[in-house]
């Protein structure tokens, strides 16, 4: 008979994992915050004479790395979620259980490898 979801010491285990990973995930989110605070507060950019467009690119690339942080966040908490729910682990396309490997690797994983390189 196939295993149609993991066990609750198995969640348990995933739980811990993206815990770890939120951890991480919010204190690098947090850096990029506080740089984005720092550019905003600091005025001595023009008075070195740093040109205002490269002082607008560096800033738009820390906003798009917080914004990337922000939804990888949003999808360790959603996985939290089916952990919750005792769903996690599910494929979303075929339905079937995803490997532990690639779980590990990719926690808030929600398609299977067969079914990723399907797409």
């Amino acid at each position: 008979m196939e295993k149609t979801r993991y066990s609750d010491t198995e969640l348990k285990e995933f739980e811990q994992l993206i815990d770890s990973k939120l951890e991480e995930a919010y204190k690098l989110l947090n850096f990029y915050k506080s740089q984005l605070e720092d550019k905003s507060l600091s005025g001595d950019g023009k008075a070195r004479g740093y040109d205002n467009s490269v002082e607008s690119l560096e800033t738009e690339n820390i906003n798009i790395l917080a914004a990337r942080q922000s939804k990888y966040i949003k999808h360790l908490e959603n996985a939290k979620l089916r952990i919750m729910n005792k769903v996690y682990g599910i494929c979303r396309e075929t339905g079937k259980l995803i490997s532990k490997e690639r779980l590990m690797a990719v926690p808030h994983a929600t398609l299977s490898i067969e079914a990723k390189k399907s797409n």
